[in-house]
């Protein structure tokens, strides 16, 4: 579907440029060298101008197509989730498997645990009891 419709894009495109491109100037510096073409006076102007709005609504339809077919493709994901662990010089305890739940979650049942709490900060280190 989304293939389709970026060729369709970009058909509407071309044509786009190309009705554009054969349309007189106001200026007279890129029509100046035209007298006749295959349509002269008012009607040119009308049908030019006519698929030029035709064809620049379906670009606007198209591009906005493309834009919501995107998004549907598109997954919410969590910064937490997707965050590498820093990478230290000294190799890590093996740590204990991840509880399901958030990390809010995890945290409490960290301090639910026996010995688990973590220590207050500027508080000195305690050695387990001997």
């Amino acid at each position: 579907m989304q293939s389709v419709l970026i060729v369709i894009h970009l058909l509407v495109v071309i044509a786009l440029v190309a009705v554009v491109l054969l349309q007189r100037s106001e200026g007279g510096v890129l029509g100046a060298g035209g007298g006749g073409g295959f349509m002269t006076g008012r009607g040119q102007a009308n049908a030019l101008s006519r698929a030029t709005a035709i064809l620049a609504t379906m670009f606007f339809v198209t591009s906005l197509a493309m834009s919501i077919i995107a998004s549907w493709s598109r997954a919410p994901r969590s910064i937490i989730d997707s965050a590498a662990p820093a990478s230290s010089s000294a190799p890590a305890a093996p740590a204990a498997p991840a509880a399901p739940g958030n990390l809010l979650d995890q945290l409490k049942q960290m301090q639910n645990q026996p010995g688990g709490a973590p220590a207050a900060p500027g508080a000195p280190a305690q050695e387990p009891p001997k």
